[in-house]
């Protein structure tokens, strides 16, 4: 039997089986587990010492797990996001990030659509997000805004959450540092 990807003899047939590189699978989008979040932390901490993301605890990643789902190529993860609901109708695409090696390649919108189907699932109706990448979110549906994007009501009711994305949501003071530049983006699913 051949091993598939033998080296093939002088003068072989460079289409063969033989001789072509395996194809890359691409990365599996898939929930995050306990043990993925050292890789998140590593895919997260380059961005958040240059204050594209804010830098959070280990153990801010262990009580939300539950919301990210990464893409893992061969046991390395390549790619993270998280999706946080706030409110009813209303939710939160957070943490989005893509190692370097993976940019271009279209990984960045693929974590994006699982998370939105996520959402759709859920019912919710509207997904926020807080970005320096506007071209990227606005390549996906979502558009800059000004002001809040909930009612009087809500507002006063998300002002009771200790979440801190949600005070950078509400622009909050104690969070300026957090959102300076930032461009606040919603999308209508």
């Amino acid at each position: 039997m051949t091993e598939p990807f033998a080296t093939a003899s002088p003068g072989g047939d460079p289409s063969s089986p033989e001789t072509r590189p395996p194809v890359p699978q691409p990365p599996e989008i898939r929930r995050a587990r306990t043990a993925d979040v050292r890789g998140i932390r590593a895919l997260v901490a380059p961005l958040a010492e240059r204050r594209v993301l804010v830098a959070k605890e280990a153990v801010t990643y262990f009580e939300s797990l539950q919301e990210f789902r990464v893409a893992d190529a061969g046991g390395r993860i390549v790619g993270c996001g998280a999706l946080h609901v706030m409110w009813e109708d209303l939710a939160e695409i957070r943490t989005l990030a893509v190692a370097p090696d993976q940019l271009g390649t279209g990984l960045g919108g693929r974590i994006l659509e699982t998370l939105v189907e996520e959402a759709r699932a859920l019912g919710v109706q509207r997904l926020f997000c807080l970005t320096f990448e506007t071209r990227f979110f606005a390549r996906h549906g979502f558009e800059a805004i000004e002001g809040q994007a909930v009612t009087p009501e809500v507002y006063a009711e998300l002002l009771r959450s200790y979440d801190e994305g949600v005070a950078e949501f509400l622009d909050l003071e104690r969070v300026k540092p957090n959102t300076l530049g930032n461009t606040r983006m919603l999308r209508t699913l």
